[in-house]
């Protein structure tokens, strides 16, 4: 009876048992922390009934504080003690040995650990790929530094081919014979690498030279092979990311394609290896890091490439290639991604302590957090389908000089509903935009001879969102509301890992189990209040838009949802800018989110907007992987997104950052001119267009003879200008023009042919 009584207690502890509290598909008591200046995860890989997450911090290729972490089916997390650290996004797994092979950890089907320590394979780990001579007892692994090791799956004997590219501190023993050969291949920042058709494949996407950091034409990154001795050939001088193929974390047979993505500074690039030849199509974007392509137990593989969620087919080759398609647009920094127990896993780069290229006079230089933390976030299968809309552009010649004849690359345009091709001679200064037709791909061909062509693509299939927030911000203050329990926050640092939050009735702190509780540390608030303030005056709302003047002191205008922001924004309540991802800003005006990119993204010039909103948000930022929102009504109960207090004067909103999507699509009204003084063909500041919906331009004049107005877009957000057309207004009168959905462009600008007080307000619903 006894033994019957114990049974019974035991099953009724596993059904009590509930998985950790999630907001939106992220655990906070999953996130993981580290003492560098950047906390990313490196791989997420399923392997002997658990989850295995790597993290890593910024260029450390001896060690760190980074671990290596195992997550059991009911969402425990146990930090393994065998724990050295570094800069990993290698992950693989051995068939013949069935081993999985994850940054410098080896673990077994038994779940059993072994490392190679940074002593014996010093370098930034960034890939493993299949031995070209014999795959059945040793494997390849590079460095981010263009280095190559080789090491027997077994004994875990390593031999160095090619020496890495970190300089040895003195006071580090190395244990493995280093190799005299350093790598002559250009670029840096290795990510990818894999092995088919006797050949081992790497790729890097970084470099040296110092333009690269406010110029993204610079050139950059290289691919490169290497066939069995001496170093890296280059293939072909462009940022790359991703190597693959159809065998995915496992390694391919020896003689399937290789797929490798990457981009210039005209579109993305696709380059195939099949048949022993290298094949390269474009696609479009800015960017990103991490790229990705992997199995997702789907019939297409999942992609992730510059901002959006892509459908790659297991199937894609020299006589296949059909089938990439565009399915959203995400947010998120993700660094590997997998399927696990039905749900998608991503694991994300979430909160850097070091900020890198992202400090801004917008942001005013304010200490957003004081640990690198980030988190992992489990998904549906379909929402790669359900995010943002994406939209896209790109060039197969971008200022280049063509002959008669010439061909440019293949051009990805299927499964697009709105396509447009611009043919632009900069020299004559003429241009035409052409519909493009229902193919795979677009195939450009000169007809005669051009000392400076571009041929730009943008495509679209919309926005199909209304204007109605998802019920999950019922809980947050509207901009009209009086009263709004508001604060400041910042994620601790010290490796207390909670959040301070300072309001005006107090000090509060969170922790992994998301209760605020009120706390006395006058100390902490202060430093919480000053190190977190929001600054003031760092953007200019006039009669006509809102004006960004960005660091380099170029001039951009925004729309503006709606005015009634206008007070609390001059104000100085209202946060304007912060990074709400690594090397990720969000900024927020006038009801409008928009993300930021990083400055050699080229910052506001390719800002893209979110959602618009009537939400009065005072702060927001990230903790814990957890997107976070401050200004909640004070009658909003607790709730899966509402995080209140134990003392009920405090309160927080809590999701994902992609929940953002569900404010509604982008809207709003402003433009370059509102009743404003203009000198002939002056032209104006350049005014937002890209990713808004159903614009209106109007124009109007005070003369009393007609004026002509010329009405330009910036293709590519880098000055790419051309003219849409020209509008010729009559006196006491308005007229509108509306874009029809194929014309698509960053910005566009207005000059007029006479000195006027003009206005020129675009409408976007």
């Amino acid at each position: 009876m006894k033994t019957n009584l114990l049974a019974l207690s035991l099953f009724a502890g596993i059904a009590l048992a509930q998985e950790p509290r999630s907001i939106s598909g992220i655990y906070p008591s999953l996130a993981m922390f580290n003492n560098e200046g950047e906390c990313g995860t490196g791989a997420v890989v399923p392997w002997a009934d658990r989850l295995w997450v790597i993290t890593y911090g910024p260029h450390l290729p001896f060690g760190s504080s980074d671990k290596l972490y195992e997550i059991t089916p009911e969402l425990t997390q146990t930090v393994r003690p065998e724990s050295v650290g570094g800069t990993p996004a290698n992950r693989m797994i051995h068939p013949e040995s069935q081993q999985l092979f994850i940054g410098p950890y080896i673990i077994d089907a038994e779940r059993k650990v072994r490392v190679i320590p940074p002593a014996r394979m010093p370098g930034r780990l960034t890939g493993n790929a299949r031995h070209l001579s014999d795959p059945a007892n040793k494997i390849y692994y590079a460095t981010m530094e263009e280095g190559l090791y080789e090491v027997d799956v077994k004994s875990l004997a390593v031999k160095n081919l090619i020496r890495d590219g970190n300089s040895i501190k003195k006071d580090f023993k190395i244990e493995t014979p280093l190799s005299k050969l350093n790598s002559e291949l250009p670029g840096y920042h290795g990510k990818g690498l894999y092995s088919s058709q006797g050949r081992l494949i790497y790729a890097n996407n970084g470099d040296r030279d110092k333009r690269v950091l406010t110029d993204p034409t610079t050139p950059s990154g290289a691919l490169g092979e290497w066939t069995g001795n001496g170093d890296w050939q280059l293939l072909r001088r462009n940022q790359f990311t991703e190597v693959t193929g159809p065998g995915g974390i496992s390694g391919s047979d020896a003689n399937a394609p290789v797929w490798s993505i990457g981009w210039d500074a005209k579109s993305l690039i696709l380059m195939l290896l099949d048949g022993g030849k290298w094949h390269y199509d474009g696609a479009h974007g800015w960017n990103t890091e991490w790229p990705r392509i992997r199995e997702i137990g789907e019939d297409h593989l999942l992609m992730t490439m510059h901002g959006a969620f892509w459908s790659f087919p297991k199937t894609f080759s020299s006589a296949n290639t059909s089938g990439i398609r565009a399915r959203s647009a995400y947010m998120k920094v993700i660094g590997d991604f997998t399927r696990w127990n039905d749900r998608l896993v991503f694991g994300c780069d979430d909160s850097a302590n070091s900020e890198f290229l992202n400090k801004r006079q917008v942001k005013g230089g304010i200490d957003s957090v004081g640990q690198s933390q980030s988190n992992l976030w489990f998904t549906s299968p379909d929402t790669p389908n359900k995010l943002g809309p994406a939209h896209a552009s790109g060039a197969v010649w971008l200022h280049d000089r063509v002959k008669a004849g010439d061909e440019a690359d293949p051009f990805l345009v299927a499964g697009w509903k709105h396509r447009s091709l611009w043919l632009v001679d900069h020299v004559s200064g003429e241009s035409k935009r052409l519909d493009v037709t229902d193919d795979e791909w677009l195939r450009v061909k000169a007809e005669k001879e051009g000392k400076d062509v571009s041929a730009v693509i943008t495509l679209t299939n919309g926005d199909a969102r209304d204007t109605k927030p998802d019920a999950i911000f019922d809980g947050i203050a509207r901009i009209g509301d009086k009263n709004a329990q508001t604060g400041l926050f910042r994620p601790r640092g010290e490796n207390k890992r909670t959040l301070s939050f300072a309001t005006k009735d107090g000090y509060y702190e969170m922790g992994a189990d998301l209760a605020l509780q009120r706390v006395k540390d006058a100390a902490a608030k202060a430093f919480v209040e000053k190190a977190v303030a929001i600054p003031q005056n760092v953007i200019t709302l006039d009669a006509a838009s809102v004006l960004v003047v960005d660091d380099r002191g170029r001039r951009w205008r925004l729309p503006r949802a709606s005015s009634a922001f206008d007070a609390a924004t001059n104000a100085g309540e209202l946060r304007i800018c912060r990074e709400v991802a690594t090397e990720r800003d969000m900024l927020s005006a006038c009801g409008t989110f928009f993300e930021l990119p990083a400055e050699n993204a080229d910052g506001f010039a390719k800002i893209r907007p979110i959602c618009s909103h009537d939400l009065r948000v005072t702060d927001f930022g990230g903790y814990r992987g957890l997107f976070l929102m401050s200004g909640i009504k004070p009658d909003a109960k607790a709730s899966d997104h509402i995080l209140r207090s134990d003392d009920g004067k405090a309160a927080l909103w809590a999701g994902a950052i992609d929940d953002l999507w569900k404010l509604g699509k982008p809207r709003g009204e402003g433009g370059p001119w509102k009743d404003t003084e203009v000198k002939a063909n002056q032209k104006s500041d350049p005014y937002l267009m890209w990713a808004y919906d159903q614009r209106t331009l109007t124009l109007s004049h005070d003369q009393n003879e007609p004026v002509s107005f010329h009405i330009e877009l910036d293709l590519t957000g880098a000055g790419l200008w051309v003219t849409h057309q020209h509008r010729e207004v009559s006196p006491g009168e308005a007229t509108s023009l509306s874009f029809e959905p194929a014309v698509q462009a960053r910005w566009v600008r207005v000059t007029a042919s006479t000195a006027c007080t003009a206005s020129a307000q675009l409408k976007y619903e």
